[in-house]
This record gives C-alpha cells, structure tokens and sequence, in this order.
C-alpha cells in the first residue's frame, strides 16, 4: 500500500508539471494556431503526453525510455484526451475558460493515473 501511495504522490506531483506544460500548450495554441478548442487540445495532450511519459517511466515507476513502451503509453492515455476534452468541451460554455481548462485536466488525471497504473506499468504477474 505504501508503494501505491507513493506512486500517486510522484505521477501527481508529474501530473502537476504536465497540468502547466498542457495549458502553456494549449493557451500558445489558440493564440498561434487556431480558435479551435479541440485542435488546441490535441496540441497539448501530444506534448503533455510525451512529458508525461518521460517522467513517469524515470521516476514513477523506474521503467526504462522504449519507443514501445511510450506508443502504448500515449494509446491508453487517449482515454484521459477524451476526459480532458468531454470536460472542457462542457465547461467552457459556463466558466472562464482557464478554469474549464484545470477542471478537464483534473478529469483527464484520474483517467490517466488509473490506466497508467493498472495497465502500462502493472508490476509482472
């Protein structure tokens, strides 16, 4: 249980940086690139999910870089891009836009901490 608790402290604290290199990516994009909120949100989550990658396989959960490993990693983690999206597609109608934006990623965490965990680096059977 201790092990599990200190995982979730470390992919949080990953978490916490990936939450502002998403938004620094998303906000970049809207302002550079388009008006679009999903094709904003693409651009964030294929940059946030490479970090993301990077700093868990290391520190999370001492897994070694494969290129492998981080295409099954960004496949499972498409279930929390469709979180984070579904939330801020229905948020952003009803609040500032950079509060839809934390509220998505706090839906797209519990997806992706779930799936990274019990799928991506599940300890070997």
């Amino acid at each position: 249980m201790r092990a599990l608790i200190k995982q979730i402290m470390s992919f949080g604290l990953i978490g916490f940086v990936n939450a502002g290199v998403d938004t620094a990516v998303f906000f970049t994009a809207l302002k550079f690139l388009t008006d679009n909120l999903i094709v904003a949100n693409v651009c964030a989550w294929i940059v946030a999910v490479s970090c993301s990658y990077v700093l868990n396989s290391r520190f999370t959960f001492g897994k070694p870089l494969r290129l492998k490993d981080y295409f099954f990693f960004a496949a499972t983690q498409i279930g929390g891009f469709v979180a984070n999206t579904t939330a801020l597609l229905l948020t952003a109608p009803y609040v500032p836009l950079l509060v839809a934006k934390i509220i998505a990623i706090g839906f797209g965490f519990v997806v992706n901490f779930t799936l990274a965990r019990f799928i991506v680096f599940r300890a070997p059977q």
